[in-house]
């Protein structure tokens, strides 16, 4: 089961939706009425933490679900969820002004959620914060990056943990549904023990 952590995102069924396609049952949370304990206690096979309004800060229990979860349950943070995954770390998130419903060409390593994805790939942002560059945490590897150097991915070196700036979800991501799958992948060959 996924468990899916709403930042109180507009959006966020969609994203259910493409997991739910998947096969994956999903069941939808909002972030600020569950804490740690909670989410332990439902035992999802992965978590998810869903784009939302205003800072990481402020996003219910999505950074402490990072710092604590994370050894054992595989993460996915979208947009908000990718900038709190910055911030458990340490890393800094900052102002970029505005982006909202813009399709921007991005670069990828191929790894981790961007398997068998292609080089360039449309995405769709939302946002108005990003994880700053020069203060990208030693825990996490940047995957991905616009042209003009605004973190699109970051990925934990030992943690199944995994982050995207943009929506997959969005209809102005091409390969949003792949980048989904290939969570759900990596999360049921973690279980299965084929990967550590």
């Amino acid at each position: 089961m996924i468990l899916l952590l709403d930042n109180y995102d507009s959006f966020v069924h969609n994203l259910a939706r493409y997991f739910r396609q998947l096969g994956c049952q999903t069941r939808v949370v909002r972030s600020d009425q569950i804490d740690v304990a909670g989410c332990r206690e439902i035992a999802p096979e992965a978590i998810v933490i869903s784009p939302g309004p205003g800072h990481p800060v402020d996003a219910g229990c999505s950074i402490a679900v990072v710092r604590e979860l994370s050894l054992t349950t595989p993460i996915l943070g979208v947009c908000l969820g990718h900038q709190a995954i910055g911030l458990a770390f340490g890393g800094v998130v900052n102002r970029c002004g505005p982006i909202h419903g813009m399709a921007s060409a991005i670069s990828h390593n191929g790894t981790g959620v961007f398997r068998g994805c292609p080089l360039p790939m449309s995405v769709g942002r939302y946002h108005s914060l990003a994880i700053d560059p020069d203060r990208v945490p030693v825990e996490l590897d940047v995957t991905a990056r616009t042209d003009d150097g605004v973190i699109m991915g970051v990925q934990h070196r030992e943690r199944p943990i995994f982050g995207v700036q943009f929506h997959p979800e969005s209809i102005l991501s091409d390969e949003g549904a792949r980048v989904v799958e290939n969570f759900v992948l990596i999360a049921s060959e973690i279980r299965r023990g084929i990967l550590s």
